[in-house]
């Protein structure tokens, strides 16, 4: 039987792999790395250091494929089959691999930005390739640093109050439902069009960080309507430095009393 690991690398620091994930790497004899582009080559380059860096003397062999593009520009009643329509595509890459470079009794390993179970789509996909019936396999998941950890981490505060609920949510849904009634702490990821914007006007601090954990590491805290025009300066200027950008952020408000 074939195996697969499903490895959460943390959110940009080599040092945030848990003892887990170090065995995990050094027990795989394949790794599948999915190229988004020259524009997040950084991305495939940090997996590579992470790799010279744990995988130890055991022969392994790397294994490039190009992750198919994703429509990101889809509105929001087209946004599920867009989503769709590229896990689709990308399970045809991820079961070629499979098929083709991993052999029975082999361990084959994808290694994943941040945490595997937070807005990840790889254990998904997995399913659906076993669902398919063409290939079988085992595959098992490592948990690991995610963002939203690394983030409360480095500014050095927690996610919740005292008693209190956090939400973690998407831009996207923020947008559509905004700041929700239950929960006095939500943690945004995947905020590609500043919805933090929408409540520049309220009493909420914002804990913002983009590539936290990484060399490019930028953080800013602070009441939201004296920071907002800052991060959004910020943000800007990176995304146009880098090329890409991938940024995350708690907002927090005071528990209404009585």
């Amino acid at each position: 039987m074939r195996k697969i690991l499903v490895i959460g690398i943390g959110a940009g620091d080599p040092d945030h792999l848990t003892l887990q994930a170090v065995k995990a790497i050094t027990s795989a004899d394949v790794f599948f790395i999915l190229d988004k582009g020259q524009e997040k080559a950084d991305l495939v380059a940090l997996r590579r250091h992470i790799l010279a860096l744990h995988a130890g003397q055991r022969p392994y062999r790397l294994v490039d494929a190009r992750d198919p593009n994703r429509d990101r520009t889809a509105p929001t009643p087209g946004y599920a089959p867009a989503v769709g329509d590229w896990r689709r595509r990308r399970a045809d890459v991820c079961e070629r691999l499979i098929r083709d470079e991993l052999s029975e009794g082999e361990c084959g390993a994808f290694l994943v930005w941040g945490d595997p179970a937070l807005y990840d789509s790889t254990i998904g996909i997995l399913e659906d390739i076993l669902a398919r019936g063409e290939v079988s396999f085992d595959f098992e998941v490592v948990p690991g640093v995610s963002s939203v950890s690394a983030l409360a981490a480095r500014h050095r505060t927690g996610l919740n109050q005292v008693g209190r609920p956090v939400r973690i949510t998407t831009g996207r849904r923020l947008s559509e439902e905004g700041f929700p009634e239950d929960a006095d702490d939500v943690v945004v990821m995947l905020d590609a069009h500043r919805t933090y914007l929408r409540f520049r006007d309220e009493d909420l601090h914002i804990y913002w960080g983009a590539y936290v954990g990484t060399p490019d590491e930028i953080l800013v805290s602070g009441r939201l309507p004296e920071v907002a025009d800052e991060i959004s300066a910020v943000r800007a200027e990176a995304r146009d430095r880098k090329g890409w950008i991938m940024d995350t952020y708690l907002l927090r408000r005071k528990p209404k009393q009585g």
